[in-house]
């Protein structure tokens, strides 16, 4: 069973998603290209060690057997893999294409395998409502299905819906490995201000010997990175970058590379930002940080070719026609650390909170609001925060 990175990789659950809508001057809406002819070309994605001989062999494979659930699943998750790791939403359209053999079959006939790779799939590119639709339909199906019962207790902590995720959550020990249950329950306990129980809770998990050997180095990961996000609420940041060192130790993945590259820009250490995500494939959430890092005097040479290449992906962007409110959260962050529009920033982040409410998405808010000394939207945060009965020391410091 995976652990879904759709949330947190909606930044990297922390937003990796194609390209940023917004940029310098770039209107919120802007028409389509249509291209002339179908031999226009009209993006090249980017080249990656491997990946042509791979997506040949999964191509091939398609070709031969598009019904076969096995070979449709496995290359949809490649795919998925590939867009997770790239950051490129385009990988993620493709994920879903692999499965269009069932897209003229009834959810009720379509194998509820593929309905919940769909979902998964809506998932990353923040189709919140049509996931959670999707897994509904597959575990009414399926309701042993613990891969189903993560995906919507995540997605539904996503969107602030704390009650309702604890019943997934519950589900999802009742069905799946313990150590998941509890620790999506752990999870939600902290978010509403229970740091103590949380942090027994993931501590106990940490210290079972089931999950010390070298395979489970991803497990501990997740943990740890849960651990330093639940101290950051708590408003223990010396505590959270000890647990945010360990997860690195673990396994460094790209959610937690983001997530404590935002720490560090939170403690004002930009150059060892600039440091940390050097090597990183350049996806949009890298590219991000990068440029917000490099802002400052800290910034090098190099800072003018993030923002051009930034640049460049918000006019890619701006050709595609799409939901606004998906990017609302890289566009707020952009106008705010990298343009210092605060009144832009505030419009995007209240945009972006309609879509999802993790606590990044309401610190984002926070920030916005008091940079754009509003006090309406101080107020609609504080409504928020007592409707989600999310509990944050960050957030409570600019209230």
């Amino acid at each position: 069973m995976r652990r879904p990175n759709g949330p947190r990789a909606s930044l990297a659950r922390c937003g990796l998603l194609a390209a940023l809508l917004f940029a310098a001057g770039t209107p919120l809406s802007a028409a389509p290209r249509v291209p002339a002819s179908d031999d226009t070309i009209v993006e090249t994605l980017p080249t990656i060690a491997g990946w042509p001989r791979e997506e040949r062999r999964l191509r091939q494979a398609l070709a031969q057997r598009p019904r076969d659930e096995a070979t449709a699943l496995a290359a949809a998750q490649a795919y998925l893999d590939l867009a997770r790791t790239q950051g490129d939403a385009r990988y993620a359209g493709y994920a879903m294409g692999a499965l269009q053999a069932w897209d003229a079959t009834a959810a009720a006939q379509t194998p509820p395998a593929v309905l919940v790779m769909r979902a998964t799939i809506a998932q990353f590119l923040h189709d919140f409502d049509g996931a959670e639709a999707t897994l509904k339909s597959a575990l009414a199906r399926q309701p042993g299905n613990a891969q189903a019962w993560i995906t919507l207790a995540t997605i539904l902590r996503v969107r602030g819906r704390y009650a309702e995720s604890d019943a997934a959550c519950r589900a999802l020990g009742r069905v799946g490995p313990a150590l998941y249950g509890l620790a999506c329950l752990a999870e939600n306990a902290g978010l509403r201000g229970d740091h103590a129980s949380a942090r027994d809770t993931l501590g106990g998990l940490l210290a079972d010997p089931a999950v010390q050997g070298a395979q489970q180095a991803g497990t501990r990961q997740w943990l740890l990175t849960t651990l330093a996000e639940i101290e950051e609420l708590a408003g223990r940041p010396v505590a959270a970058e000890a647990f945010y060192r360990q997860a690195l130790q673990a396994a460094p993945a790209g959610y937690l590379l983001i997530a404590y590259s935002d720490y560090l820009l939170r403690q004002n250490r930009p150059a060892e930002v600039l440091s940390l995500l050097a090597r990183e494939p350049r996806s949009d959430a890298v590219l991000l940080r990068l440029a917000i890092a490099g802002r400052g005097p800290v910034g090098t040479d190099s800072a003018r070719k993030v923002l051009d290449e930034l640049q460049a992906r918000f006019d890619a962007a701006a050709q595609r026609p799409g939901n606004a409110e998906v990017h609302a959260r890289e566009g707020a962050l952009f106008a705010l650390d990298v343009e210092g529009d605060a009144r832009r920033a505030l419009d995007l982040a209240r945009a972006n909170v309609r879509l999802q409410r993790e606590p990044i998405d309401l610190l984002l808010l926070a920030r916005a609001a008091n940079a754009a000394h509003d006090e309406e939207a101080r107020g609609e945060l504080k409504t928020l925060m007592q409707r989600t009965g999310l509990r944050d020391a960050r957030i409570d410091a600019l209230l």
